[in-house]
């Protein structure tokens, strides 16, 4: 396995990367002013609103709402997870990409990550020696090499079969804990966490196992255990088969997301290696960015009966916000009864795919069955279908599929496009009135507003000076706001992509990029240092009061304040009148 890259190199990287050089040799790029357009490589568009910012390192569609840094562009246009992506930049900057394998050795998850990777093996081992478990999953028309492609094992019964593979001392033991590999007892002591099951190990996007999935053989329950949520596993984000299915296919042109771990083995063994499966929870907005970046086309496939055609509608609304241009969505649903492993087995591959000829898009759905509870024959019923579909429709993001959608509710309801969004905007929410330049509104939105001048100009902190007591002001997102000072004073001259690449993967990262899309205006440099400073002094000002109310609140109250709390009062007592 390979080591980590060092964070140093990745930071390096993205600062040194040339975006209108790395979008430039995939899409031909035309100079506008300060800018670069061109027809933006992820939707199909006449004239070009893809614009790629070189001063931000920044690239953003108008018309389809694509957007990120020089290495965001690589795993959205190439179809590449992060490290891939990083091996790409570096090749194009003619750069060998360091491993360090002490640092990967030394992270706090590699206990963990030794644990599961260890238990893996042990499972696979015990399957050779149990005759009914390799029965079953012959009975389940898996072969060897199946079984092996995906490091199917087994769970022996008893209560210790794995914890009696490990030291038993204690440190060993928060380790297999905190691998979800074992479980405490309310009596002292601990117990194996899988039994008696056909384990399917889960592995992440480096092909590292992350946790396990175990299905009992014949009767009990639950049918299906997985692993308990820990440091290295989040089931909101892993797929099932996701890593086998890259490792399989050089390109995958579309995914097939089922409901079981048997149904994606199965399908592999028949031919078929473009299936993956969530684990046990609904589909996220985490889960379809990793099914489009794989992909551009994703293909759900559920039961036909009632608790399908829940989990398909809970998978179209979570859908519909990531419903960008050039992307693709269905539904498959089979017959009561009937999943994938079984149609392949019965009707092999052929099968399968003659079922997927049926298959209705996310648009067809979506009308269908906002169609099954009105009846469009009345203009009751009309009325019904526009509110029942308008709100769904205003999920998706902006672009030509949500106007293709709105035409087509406009069409079934009978009603002009321009009539419909006439009612659309006569029936929005009443949107308060603008503030007017340079003045904010509440302390959040200061916070807010010195983030967004320092995501988008990254110099202004260099010149101007940070005052102390900002550290002191306690309000929302200041953290956050400190954060970016720091990064910025350790690294003069980072460009703002290179200060949202610092937060990938976190939190804060949707919120930067959007303070950085938001952000089109072009104004002087020392004006917005002025802009800065100027909220610096407010947002110390109003920490100040609402700590300056926090004591008077306390004074009032049978515990008083403390001395250190009276001289505190005392001190902004006065720096309240100096100011007023």
């Amino acid at each position: 396995m390979p080591g980590r890259i060092p964070k140093e190199f990745i930071d390096d990287l993205i600062d040194r990367a040339d975006i209108v050089e790395v979008i430039g040799s995939r899409v031909q790029l035309k100079k506008a002013g300060r800018e670069y357009k061109s027809p933006c490589p992820f939707h199909n568009e006449k004239t070009p609103s893809f614009t790629v910012s070189p001063g931000k390192g920044f690239y953003h569609c108008f018309g389809c709402g694509a957007h990120g840094t020089a290495l965001g562009f690589l795993m959205d246009y190439e179809r590449l997870e992060f490290p891939e992506a990083i091996e790409e930049l570096a090749h194009m900057m003619g750069l060998t990409v360091p491993r360090d394998e002490q640092a990967e050795r030394q992270a706090p998850t590699a206990p963990i990550l030794d644990a599961l990777n260890k238990a893996a093996q042990i499972y696979q081992r015990a399957l050779k020696t149990h005759q009914p478990a390799i029965d079953y999953l012959k009975s389940r028309g898996l072969s060897g090499a199946n079984s092996k492609a995906f490091g199917i094992g087994y769970a022996p019964g008893g209560w210790d079969f794995l914890l009696k593979q490990f030291p038993n001392n204690e440190n060993t033991h928060d380790q297999l804990l905190g691998a979800g590999l074992i479980a405490k007892r309310d009596s002292g002591g601990y117990y194996d966490r899988f039994r008696e099951r056909i384990i399917f190990p889960i592995r992440d996007s480096r092909g590292r196992v992350v946790a396990f999935g175990g299905r009992i053989i014949g009767d009990g329950e639950p049918k299906y255990l997985n692993s308990p949520e820990t440091a290295v596993f989040h089931k909101g984000r892993e797929l099932y088969g996701l890593y086998e299915a890259r490792k399989s296919l050089r390109n995958i042109e579309s995914l097939l997301v089922v409901e079981g771990y048997m149904d994606v083995v199965s399908l592999a063994g028949h031919g078929i290696h473009n299936a993956v499966a969530t684990l046990g929870t609904a589909t996220t907005a985490d889960h379809l960015k990793r099914l489009f970046r794989a992909a551009r086309e994703v293909t759900f496939c559920f039961d036909g009966d009632r608790a399908g055609r829940d989990a398909a509608w809970r998978a179209l609304r979570t859908a519909l916000p990531e419903m960008r241009d050039g992307r693709q969505i269905s539904f498959l649903f089979l017959d009561e009864g009937e999943d994938p492993d079984t149609m392949v087995r019965q009707h092999g591959a052929k099968g399968l795919q003659d079922a997927l000829l049926n298959k209705v898009t996310l648009s067809e759905y979506l009308f269908r069955e906002v169609g099954e509870q009105n009846d469009i024959s009345s203009i009751d019923g009309r009325a019904a279908f526009a509110e029942m579909a308008r709100p769904l429709i205003d999920l998706a993001p902006e672009g030509v599929f949500r106007e293709l959608l709105t035409d087509e509710l406009a069409r079934i309801v009978g009603l002009s496009r321009d009539k419909l969004t006439v009612l659309d905007t006569r029936q929005a929410p009443v949107q308060r009135r603008p503030q007017k330049a340079g003045r904010v509104a509440s302390r959040s939105t200061l916070v807010r507003h010195a983030i967004e001048i320092i995501i988008n100009n990254p110099e202004t902190v260099a010149n101007i000076a940070i005052p102390e007591a900002l550290h002191e002001a306690d309000l929302k997102g200041l953290p956050l706001l400190l954060e970016l000072i720091d990064i910025i004073n350790n690294k003069p001259g980072i460009l703002p992509s290179g200060l949202l690449e610092r937060f990938r993967n976190k939190p804060e990262f949707p919120h930067l990029e959007a303070l950085l899309i938001a952000d089109s205006t072009i104004i002087e440099v020392t004006q917005k240092e002025a802009q800065l400073s100027d909220c610096f002094q407010r947002i110390i000002a109003s920490g100040r009061k609402q700590r300056f109310a926090e004591l008077v609140s306390k004074a009032g109250s049978p515990e008083g304040l403390s001395q250190d709390e009276r001289e505190e009062f005392k001190n902004l007592s006065m720096l309240q009148q100096n100011t007023d």
